[in-house]
């Protein structure tokens, strides 16, 4: 009996419309199973995937569906960290408007996402520059101020003077931003 060579161009897109048929990976409210939260790092969609991503979401993935198959009911949503300094920088280069050019990338990082088979929850997808998320957001935050659990002070940041912007630290590599190379100075600046 001859193996056949293994197709994935042929098989994934069946497979995956079969799950997309079924709302397989769409989490139910009401699901009376025990729920798991699986969430990776929203990325910035800032241009294509590259291997970091696909390593990032494959590790999620793993876990998303090592989860369901425990008999879990698991969220696994899907985001994009579309607001910040570098997104609008990058538009400038190309001479797109920020929100034309934050769109079509969502657009073809998504493609790219769902040609890999992950088992995210595309029903919750959003876009941190999505007016109704920042105004949530928006609203939330002016709720803790009102409460008290918010503090203004200044203190030492990692400041990236080409995109303009504060780093975490983990965006620092060698003292230089990790997008723009540019070496980092520590600025003290208010932050909440």
């Amino acid at each position: 009996m001859a193996t056949e060579r293994y197709n994935p161009r042929a098989s994934e897109p069946k497979w995956q419309k079969a799950w997309d048929a079924k709302q397989l990976f769409e989490a139910d409210n009401d699901d009376p199973r025990p729920k798991y939260y699986v969430l990776e790092m929203f990325p910035y969609p800032s241009g294509r995937i590259h291997i970091g991503h696909t390593r990032n979401y494959t590790m999620g993935d793993v876990v998303a569906r090592y989860k369901r198959a425990k008999g879990f009911n698991v969220l696994h949503p899907m985001g994009w960290d579309a607001f910040g300094m570098p997104a609008e920088n990058a538009a400038m280069q190309n001479k797109v408007h920020p929100k034309d050019w934050t769109y079509q990338n969502i657009a073809a990082m998504r493609e790219q996402l769902k040609v890999m088979g992950l088992s995210l929850d595309w029903a919750r997808e959003f876009a941190t520059c999505d007016v109704d998320y920042y105004h949530r957001q928006q609203m939330l935050f002016l709720d803790f101020v009102e409460k008290g659990l918010v503090t203004r002070k200044s203190s030492r940041v990692n400041w990236d003077p080409e995109d303009m912007t504060v780093l975490a630290n983990e965006q620092v590599i060698d003292r230089r931003g990790w997008r723009s190379g540019a070496l980092v100075e520590q600025r003290e600046l208010t932050q909440w």
